[in-house]
């Protein structure tokens, strides 16, 4: 095989979506998907390739150095594309060493055994995958550039800012071949409901409270997910190396009002009044340090690269609710956790 690319955090929401699509597209690639399989890792996301030939899965902590070192060696791995993250900014606020530890020490770990296994680091690729929070907040205009200075403001953020200045500092100091994308919010299939559109989907679905932080006004840029697993396979295979590359939606919306397009969908789908599931929206206390605005300019990579987004907002947002009302029983097995025996029961 050509290629033996090692993808961290395979069976998360945004990483089950790159690995299908590399294991599907490129047939001559070995895929090594290495997760450790925390709350949001479900393998049931990618049963349309656990039994491929050029899969391979391997549970995996990015604490656990020799692990990662006998993966390298084993699977004889190429290149790395990094997903792994703790990703949900509350949980970062009531427990920021556990972000510190995956975000930062594990991207450490990841870095320093590539640099040690591979020794011609010009032939290889250290592809780390970040957020736009790393930017701050957005709160007289403007957009984020891929040279926007750094400005975090949530443990979360400032764990995904460290882990972009290792990555690159790894590619000055070392000479490793690096490249860094920073994605706005991403939405589809298979995101795991802490998230605000599958978190009021399900509770649409049944008649709970849908909880909206502050007066909803705070402002975010969206992405669907496999338009983002295009644009890491365009920048995996064309990017400049040493680049970074925003990733974004251009497209702009207020929490509240995506919640709102979300009652007046479910309404539809689901045959309610029109506005009925509008008297389900809460106001609650605001999150401490709640960034107002994030918005990508995503010029770059449509310029040199030639990617954009295949979906308009409103299309995706009714893919997104039609797939999370086709598949109650993925949705049922995530909210009960019975979806992590999953691993028990194929991986014996």
């Amino acid at each position: 095989m050509s290629k033996s690319i090692l993808i961290t955090g395979g069976a998360g929401f945004i990483g089950s979506h790159v690995v299908q699509l590399f294991v599907e597209k490129y047939l001559d690639y070995k895929i090594i998907n290495l997760d450790c399989l925390t709350y949001a890792g479900n393998l049931e996301n990618l049963k349309e390739v656990e039994n491929a030939s050029n899969y391979i899965f391997e549970k995996v902590n990015l604490l656990d150095v020799d692990e990662l070192r006998r993966v390298f060696e084993v699977h004889q791995v190429t290149d790395v594309i990094h997903l792994a993250a703790e990703s949900h900014v509350d949980r970062s606020i009531s427990d920021p060493l556990a972000f510190v530890n995956t975000n930062v020490i594990g991207t450490v770990n990841l870095l320093n055994v590539a640099k040690t296994y591979w020794r011609d680091l010009q032939d290889h690729l250290f592809y780390h995958v970040s957020t736009d929070e790393v930017y701050g907040s957005l709160d007289h205009g403007g957009f984020f550039t891929e040279t926007t200075p750094y400005d975090p403001q949530s443990p979360y953020s400032a764990s995904k800012a460290a882990s972009d200045h290792f990555v690159r500092a790894y590619s000055n100091t070392y000479g490793m071949k690096t490249v860094i994308t920073n994605c706005s919010n991403n939405y589809g299939p298979n995101q795991f409901p802490e998230k605000l559109i599958p978190l009021c989907i399900h509770n649409i679905k049944n008649n709970r409270p849908l909880p909206v932080y502050g007066k909803g006004e705070n402002i975010r840029d969206w992405l669907f997910v496999v338009d983002h697993a295009r644009a890491i396979d365009m920048v995996f295979h064309k990017g400049k190396v040493g680049e970074t590359y925003n990733v974004g939606g251009f497209n702009e919306w207020k929490n509240i009002d995506i919640v709102k397009l979300l009652c007046q969908k479910m309404d539809e789908k689901l045959g309610r009044e029109t506005g009925s599931s509008e008297k389900l929206i809460t106001y609650v206390t605001d999150r401490a340090g709640h960034d107002m605005r994030y918005a990508i300019d995503a010029s770059k990579i449509q310029n040199e690269l030639g990617w954009e987004p295949s979906l308009q907002f409103e299309e995706g947002i009714s893919k997104t609710i039609d797939w999370y009302l086709d598949n109650e029983d993925w949705l049922n097995s995530v909210t009960s956790g019975d979806y992590q025996k999953y691993y028990q029961e194929r991986y014996k």
